[in-house]
């Protein structure tokens, strides 16, 4: 299932086998469930169970002839060791070429494999987004689009969507700084990047920057700074002071390298953001961007492995670690200053049940309308992912 002329080890490989693994991580309730239905229950050894997973998503997806997935799939038993396995393989992947119109109604039937998502999380968007459940888990599937975001320091949008034309590349804009390709591509291909003309960014975290009411000369604390994409968008924007915070150091490292490439200037601490006393000796802070760490169910289809890892219990702990975080951070935000919180959650435990939270226990906390007159919560679509933003402001 490699395309024709690539080698293991080559790009092409390396590309096929990441878009071959985040499909099946994507289909894997689906085919979970056509593995049960079609070995009638009697689930095989785990090696060969997670091939078969492979095989159906290939098989389906329209992609490849069916006789180049079976002929290769019962060649990869012997890679895994699993040679024994070569009939049964066979059997089952030529069963639901012939038996696909009768097996696919009892697929259905399971909400896991119709929807591909565990059945905790379906019951949970359906109860709290009761008109867009469908669109949500239907997203959560779906590829990724490619979203960049042009550098307001160098140039327009304007100019770079007609830098994109002259290389054959389709896109259009989609507010701000944001520009949507129709399909994604290296970013090798992207005219300007290396040269930190643009930055690949989804729009609804560009969508961060123009929340926080930026000036030049304020004191900023990006405080879960990792990767460095709304860091770099607020310096991009305004000449502030910038600090970014990061736990481990690894990901800091990757924020100084994605801010040198757009030659910005910060301030890269690794640092834990909920100990103020272990980082911060002043002054306060005039702008606060707390992008904390959640369940990330509004970018599942970036991750898609979180769904299937995360536990219903993770959604209540996320959220308790969520607003002590955020009282910690509102220690270091100055009288009149505004803290940005945002999620990339669409579970409400984690996004207005926190903020009310945070409002119960911060008696000089008020909670702003956002600037862009949008709702706070940005559920995932075709052109963004799912994110969540609530401004706080600090009375004076």
């Amino acid at each position: 299932m490699l395309p024709r002329g690539a080698g293991a080890g080559t790009a092409p490989a390396q590309g096929a086998v990441l878009d071959l693994t985040l499909g099946t991580l994507r289909d894997y309730g689906r085919v979970h469930a056509l593995v049960g239905a079609l070995a009638r229950g009697a689930r095989p050894q785990p090696e060969v169970e997670a091939l078969l997973w492979c095989a159906l998503h290939a098989q389906r997806s329209g992609r490849y002839a069916p006789h180049t997935v079976v002929d290769q799939a019962v060649r990869a038993c012997e890679l895994i060791g699993r040679s024994q396995a070569k009939p049964y393989v066979n059997a089952i992947l030529r069963n639901d070429l012939r038996h696909r119109t009768a097996i696919e109604p009892r697929v259905a039937a399971d909400p896991e494999g119709r929807w591909r998502h565990p059945q905790w999380w379906i019951e949970r968007v359906q109860r709290q987004h009761p008109g867009h459940w469908e669109s949500i888990l239907e997203a959560g599937n779906a590829h990724p689009p490619m979203c960049l975001r042009v550098n307001r320091r160098r140039e327009t949008v304007a100019t770079y969507l007609r830098r994109l034309a002259e290389g054959g590349i389709a896109a259009r804009p989609l507010g701000g700084e944001a520009v949507l390709l129709e399909r994604p591509l290296p970013t090798s291909r992207l005219p300007g990047f290396a040269e930190g003309d643009v930055s690949v960014q989804d729009y609804g975290a560009q969508r961060a920057a123009g929340l926080l009411d930026l000036t030049d000369g304020q004191r900023v604390l990006d405080a879960c700074a990792s990767p460095g994409g709304k860091a770099a968008h607020v310096l991009e924007r305004a000449a502030v002071a910038l600090t970014a915070l990061e736990l481990h150091a690894a990901r800091a490292r990757v924020v100084g390298e994605n801010l040198k490439r757009l030659d910005l200037p910060a301030e890269v601490r690794v640092a834990d953001c909920s100990r103020p006393e272990s980082w911060w000796t002043g002054p306060a802070f005039d702008r606060v961007l707390a992008d904390l760490p959640c369940t990330a169910s509004g970018v599942v289809r970036r991750h898609p492995d979180v769904k299937w890892l995360r536990r219903e219990t993770d959604v209540a702990s996320c959220a308790a670690r969520q607003a002590r975080m955020l009282a910690a951070l509102w220690r270091v935000l100055a009288p009149g200053g505004k803290l940005l919180y945002v999620t990339c959650s669409v579970f409400a435990e984690e996004n207005e049940a926190v903020v009310e939270r945070v409002l119960r226990w911060t008696p000089d906390a008020h909670r702003l309308p956002l600037p862009d007159g949008g709702a706070s919560t940005f559920l995932p679509c075709a052109e963004h992912d799912g994110f969540f933003f609530a401004l706080l402001a600090k009375a004076c």
